[in-house]
């Protein structure tokens, strides 16, 4: 069993129905108008709800952020890497998959979700041998957008993700020597985006799996971005150009 820390974690966490809760923790004389969703939706899903003292509230919690909310329950699950063929097939656009080759902490993993979700990815796709975080701490720094995204842990990149290609989904990798800029690929139709490690870069394996390369175009003096940004900055090109699809001037 995990504890989430803070309604912008339990919240969502409760909202996606993907956790079993056991618990809910409100700390006693919490004002209402703050955690009156958390205990409504606890309480509509069968789940107890238990006022504590603020001292006993954050003894359980292992950050000092939890704002008087926690709850205990399981860890959310991975979307199976063969639930994830279903989940695009139901999609009403075109797909937008992020597929991350490395990450070195969960805090950057958690910023990584928290722009995606918000950049209008679909699902997060993550070598399993990589994964080696506390969910909680990846839910806190993504507030609440590891709870509601797709994340798929894969552990045999071309049996997983070669299927999707019969879906149309074109596999783009970011590579530094790349010819064509991320201004160049299509982004607007199903794509998957394959970012690299942030020590090694992008695999050997990854790069004979993908259609096509771009660079991120950069100033001279800078060798490299971190995963995180290289990961928002191609998320935010995907959804310019689907944006440019929708709204032509």
């Amino acid at each position: 069993m995990e504890i989430l820390e803070g309604k912008q974690c339990v919240l969502p966490a409760l909202l996606a129905r993907q956790r079993k809760f056991q618990l809910v923790l409100i700390k006693q004389g919490s004002n209402p108008s703050r955690v009156g969703e958390v205990v409504d939706t606890a309480t509509q899903q069968g789940v107890p709800v238990k006022y504590v003292s603020a001292e006993k509230l954050s003894a359980m919690a292992k950050g000092r952020s939890h704002g008087g909310v926690a709850a205990i329950c399981s860890e959310k699950p991975p979307l199976p890497p063969e639930a994830l063929f279903e989940h695009c097939e139901k999609l009403h656009e075109p797909a937008l998959l992020l597929l991350l080759e490395g990450t070195e902490d969960a805090q950057n993993l958690g910023y990584v979700l928290r722009s995606a979700e918000a950049l209008g990815a679909h699902a997060v796709l993550l070598k399993k041998h990589v994964w080696s975080f506390e969910g909680v701490a990846v839910s806190r720094a993504s507030s609440g957008a590891f709870e509601r995204l797709p994340l798929v842990q894969i552990e045999n990149p071309e049996k997983e993700l070669l299927p999707l290609k019969k879906l149309g989904i074109k596999f783009w990798g970011a590579l530094a020597g790349a010819k064509r800029t991320m201004f160049d690929a299509n982004m607007s139709t199903p794509v998957l985006l394959a970012i690299g490690g942030e020590r090694r870069g992008l695999s050997g394996a990854m790069r004979e799996m993908c259609d096509g390369f771009f660079h991120i175009p950069m100033k001279a003096g800078t060798s490299s971005l971190s995963m995180s940004h290289a990961a928002c900055l191609v998320l935010a090109e995907a959804l310019r150009q689907r944006r440019g699809k929708l709204d032509p001037e």
